[in-house]
C-alpha cells in the first residue's frame, strides 16, 4: 500500500476593493459609456412633448433621481480604450478628475437610484398619458 502525500490547498486571499483600485476591477468601464444633462423639470404638456421629442432618439434616456430630472446618453467616451483604461488619462478634462467611484456602477446600477426612468418615446408617452387626462398627441 502506497502512501499519497498530502499537497498543500492554497486559498485565494480576498482582495480588498477600495476607491483607489476600483476601476481596475470594472470590466464595461461604465461612467466612461454616458454623459448626462440636468435639464428644467418638466411641468407642462409642451415640456414633456419637448421630452418626448429628445427620447425619440437612439441612446437618449431621461430619469428623475433626488436631484432632478436628466437626459442620459448612451455614447461612449473616444478616449477609452480597449482595456477600459482611460488614453488620456494625465490630460484627461477636470470633470473626469472628479469623478468619484466611493459609490458607483461598479457597486450598484445607476438604474436603481432613479425615481422615475423613461428609456424610450413608448415609456414616456404612458407617464404623460397618465400624468395629464387629456393627454391628445402620441
Amino acid at each position: 500500500m502506497s502512501r499519497l502525500a498530502k499537497i498543500p490547498v492554497k486559498t485565494a486571499t480576498p482582495i480588498e476593493i477600495t476607491p483607489e483600485n476600483k476601476c481596475g476591477f470594472c470590466t464595461n468601464s461604465k461612467c466612461c459609456t454616458y454623459i448626462t444633462q440636468a435639464i428644467d423639470t418638466p411641468r407642462t404638456k409642451y415640456d414633456f412633448e419637448h421630452l418626448l421629442w429628445q427620447v425619440s432618439h437612439e441612446n437618449v434616456r431621461a430619469y428623475k433621481d433626488e436631484d432632478g430630472w436628466y437626459l442620459l446618453m448612451e455614447t461612449r467616451c473616444t478616449h477609452l480604450q480597449p482595456g477600459g483604461r482611460c488614453g488620456i488619462y494625465e490630460a484627461r478634462p477636470q470633470i473626469c478628475r472628479d469623478h468619484s467611484n466611493d459609490y458607483c456602477e461598479y457597486d450598484a446600477p445607476a438604474e436603481e437610484g432613479f425615481d422615475l426612468y423613461f428609456p424610450d418615446y413608448q415609456t414616456l408617452l404612458k407617464y404623460c398619458k397618465k400624468r395629464f387626462k387629456k393627454w391628445e398627441r402620441g
